[in-house]
């Protein structure tokens, strides 16, 4: 079985989604040196830091955290990128372990009741061929022990792409909106919507709108990244 596995990584070895160096047996995704160099988002207070703060006075939130920081240039736009328009969908895996194991240890997000991906609209979802926060989403659940449902929130609009606009540009021409499956489900619940990158938190506050509509329900918030 070793032979194979070593004739198998001769003629399709697995490259850092980084810097495309090969990557050892024990080095999953991304290599131990560009792991070290990905910018963290250093804030142990979730009830109250960059993102809670993008929300005042929009939605009302329990908690809120992200992974990684987003920056112009870097190994988390590369990582991104690579994720929802390369097909690595093992970035979102390598993505989900990682924070799954941080938030399993400090029992921050133990109250949710279920975790919801923010959805993206069915032909976008046919030409990407998956939904980015899918499998990130299901690797949290599995680490916090949560359901993960991913087909409960839809999308009923279609955008083109908001990768390359300034935040100004973002904040005024999303104009996205969102209906849910089934609302009984999600009476007196405390969700865990995730998303990839959050910069304006408009598509974000669209989602807990339609939420909100839920009696009694509370809402926390949890992405990949925050854009600085």
């Amino acid at each position: 079985m070793t032979v194979l596995k070593n004739v198998f990584r001769i003629f399709y070895p697995k490259l850092c989604a980084n810097c495309e160096n090969l990557l050892t047996e024990n080095e999953k995704t991304v290599c131990t040196f560009c792991r070290h160099d990905i910018p963290l988002f250093y804030d142990t207070n979730y009830s109250e830091n960059k993102i809670t703060k993008i929300f005042y006075g929009r939605v009302p939130l329990e908690k809120a955290t992200t992974l990684l920081s987003y920056r112009k240039e870097g190994i988390t736009k590369k990582l991104i990128h690579a994720l929802k328009y390369k097909g690595n969908e093992e970035i979102g895996i390598f993505l989900g372990n990682w924070f799954g194991e941080i938030l399993k240890k400090n029992n921050q997000f133990d109250d949710i009741d279920y975790i919801i991906p923010v959805a993206l609209h069915p032909k976008k979802r046919k030409q990407r061929g998956y939904n980015q926060v899918s499998k990130f989403g299901k690797i949290i659940g599995s680490h916090l022990k949560k359901p993960f449902l991913e087909h409960i929130l839809l999308r009923t609009t279609i955008s083109k792409t908001q990768t390359f606009k300034a935040r100004f540009e973002r904040f005024n021409t999303i104009d996205t909106t969102f209906c849910l499956k089934n609302t009984s489900l999600l009476k007196n619940k405390h969700i865990l919507l995730i998303d990839d990158v959050i910069t304006t938190g408009a598509t974000i506050e669209a989602c807990a709108k339609e939420l909100q509509k839920i009696k009694n329900v509370k809402i926390s918030i949890l992405t990949m990244a925050y854009t600085e």
